[in-house]
């Protein structure tokens, strides 16, 4: 008897493990790129919609409404939208609105000012220098950074010379 239960409540369990995986796949809208710059256009597809197709919400990010049509994939629908140059960074949520029966699935569009950056993640390197306050007498210009090197080589040499000088006994 127990062996019998043991064995139900597995697949009981089994069963509600795999439920939520399949739905969430025919369940959500699919996003590209996820990440946008402001004025770039987006497409927009979903497989929970079949072939009907679909109205698509973008209304959180400024873009309106747009059409989810039936696509080339067997079962899909697909829309496009451009996003608005004035939206602000952020994340929003995209919807879709099945044209047959009350199914909506959702995606979200990242926003970020420099897409490039954010789609590859790629971390940008500074350049240039920090105005602290301390150093940089001479400045940027080339012809007093030479003139500098040229003193600090001038003042080694004749270092090096008077201690040689010194360690023969010559004296000073």
């Amino acid at each position: 008897m127990r062996r019998t239960a043991r064995l139900l409540a597995g697949t009981a369990l089994a069963v509600a493990a795999a439920a939520p995986a399949t739905a969430a796949e025919a369940g959500r809208l699919d996003v590209y790129p996820s990440t946008v710059a402001p004025g770039g256009q987006v497409s927009v597809s979903t497989a929970a919609c079949g072939d009907s197709g679909a109205t698509g919400d973008a209304g959180a990010v400024g873009a309106g409404t747009f059409t989810l049509a039936p696509s080339a994939h067997e079962g899909e629908a697909t829309g496009q939208f451009r996003v608005p140059p004035s939206a602000q960074p952020g994340t929003y949520e995209i919807l879709a609105r099945c044209a047959e029966g009350d199914r909506q699935v959702a995606g979200d569009l990242v926003v970020a000012l420099s897409a490039v950056h954010e789609a590859a993640h790629e971390q940008v390197q500074p350049r240039g220098s920090v105005k602290t306050g301390v150093g940089g007498g001479l400045g940027p210009d080339p012809v007093q950074t030479a003139a500098g090197v040229a003193a600090l080589a001038v003042a080694a040499a004749g270092g090096t010379w008077l201690l040689h000088r010194r360690a023969r006994g010559d004296g000073i």
